[in-house]
């Protein structure tokens, strides 16, 4: 009973670090996207941009904080990458749906895009990448 409690408190414990670690890549996500905008680059391209940035923050945080992954592994990065890509994919679907498609506010429609995007990953990351 012992051990059960313990490996749901080390869960618990990831999931809080892992959404630390989303509120800054978000933050980073977030302000790289609505300054490349307020530039003047399509909406599209700097969320790609801005997502990339945020991912790379998230690799290496997650990694070395949250799940105290040691070593470099070439299959973790490449597991990394897929669910970020799988990730991005969705981000755009979902903000392309709902500001592109729907004419919902670009702010409203990135937080959408931003919480699917975030589920998809922290799934992917505590199952899959860094097991």
């Amino acid at each position: 009973m012992k051990r059960l409690i313990a490996r749901h408190r080390h869960s618990l414990g990831e999931l809080i670090k892992f959404s630390l670690v989303g509120l800054l890549n978000t933050g980073v996500d977030v302000a790289t996207f609505f300054l490349l905008t307020w530039l003047g680059v399509p909406y599209l391209t700097a969320q790609v941009i801005s997502y990339s940035c945020g991912a790379t923050n998230s690799y290496l945080l997650n990694k070395i904080w949250t799940f105290r992954s040691s070593g470099f592994s070439t299959g973790e990065v490449v597991r990394f990458i897929v669910i970020n890509l799988i990730s991005l994919l969705i981000s755009v679907v979902v903000l392309k749906l709902l500001h592109g498609a729907s004419g919902w506010d670009l702010t409203v429609a990135k937080a959408g895009a931003t919480a699917s995007a975030l589920t998809a990953n922290f799934l992917g990351s505590k199952l899959w990448v860094f097991r």
